[in-house]
C-alpha cells in the first residue's frame, strides 16, 4: 500500500464543526480499510473562528477555565467539551490547527510514539524558520525555553488518529489568559510572533512547510514499517 498524505486546507472553521468532519473522516478511514486504495492518511489544516476554548473529559480540566461568563462574552470566546485527551486549550485566529487523521497500524506506531512522532513535526517546521523548538519530558507539546508554542491532544479509535496539534503563529496571546493552559500552572505560553518580531512568516508561509514536513515525515515512517526488522 502506499503512504500518500492527502492534505486539505479548509482555511477558517468553526470548532464544532471541525470535529463532526474528523469525526466523519475518521470513520471513514476505519471503514475502507480493506480498500485497495485507502485513504489511510489525511492531515486536515484550519484556524478555529470562533475562538475556543476546549475542554477534555480530565475530571480537573474544567478547573482551569480561570475566566468568568461576562470576561468570556467580552473576549468572543465560546467554551466546547472535545473528546480528545489533555486538558484545557485555546483555539483562535492566527493559530495553525492540524488534525491528523492517520492509520497508525500502517506506520506501527502506538500512542506514546505519535506523539513524539508529532512533536518531531512541529520541531522541523519550527527549524525551517530558525525557532529552536523542544520537547519536555513532563509535558506533551513544543516548547521554546520554557514557553509551550505548540500544544497536542489526540483521540485514537481502532489505531485511527484523530485531532492533533495547535501551533501558535501569531494567535490573540491575551486569551490565553482566559485559562491555565493545558493545566499547567506556572507556565507559559508563547507564538511564533513572540519569538520572530516582524521576521514572522504569514500563516499560509507556515501552512506550507507543515505539509512539506508531514509529507516527509509520513513517507519515512512508512517506509521504516517496510524495513525488514534484523
Amino acid at each position: 500500500m502506499t503512504c500518500q498524505l492527502k492534505i486539505k486546507d479548509l482555511g477558517k472553521m468553526e470548532y464544532e464543526s471541525a470535529l463532526e468532519l474528523q469525526r466523519a473522516v475518521q470513520a471513514g478511514v476505519i471503514l475502507r480499510r480493506e480498500a485497495i486504495d485507502p485513504d489511510s492518511f489525511q492531515l486536515l489544516l484550519m484556524e478555529h473562528n470562533p475562538p475556543v476554548i476546549t475542554v477534555s473529559k480530565r475530571p480537573t480540566a474544567l478547573l482551569n477555565l480561570v475566566a468568568t461568563e461576562s470576561e468570556l462574552e467580552g473576549a468572543g470566546v465560546t467554551v466546547c467539551k472535545t473528546d480528545r485527551g489533555g486538558d484545557i486549550t485555546y483555539h483562535g485566529p492566527g493559530q495553525l490547527v492540524g488534525y491528523p487523521i492517520l492509520d497508525l497500524n500502517e506506520l506501527s506506531l502506538r500512542l506514546h510514539g505519535y506523539m513524539r512522532f508529532l512533536e518531531g513535526v512541529v520541531i522541523e517546521v519550527l527549524s525551517n524558520f530558525n525557532i529552536v523548538g523542544r520537547r519536555d519530558d513532563c509535558a506533551t507539546g513544543v516548547w521554546v525555553d520554557d514557553a509551550k508554542i505548540c500544544a497536542m491532544g489526540v483521540r485514537v479509535s481502532r489505531w485511527v488518529s484523530m485531532h492533533g496539534f495547535a501551533l501558535n503563529v501569531c494567535p490573540e496571546m491575551d486569551h490565553y489568559n482566559l485559562i491555565v493552559p493545558c493545566g499547567l500552572a506556572g507556565r507559559s505560553v508563547t507564538s511564533m510572533q513572540k519569538v520572530l518580531g516582524n521576521s514572522c512568516p504569514s500563516l499560509d508561509e507556515v501552512k506550507q512547510v507543515v505539509a512539506e514536513k508531514f509529507r516527509a515525515a509520513i513517507a519515512i515512517q512508512a517506509q521504516v514499517q517496510k524495513e525488514p526488522r534484523q
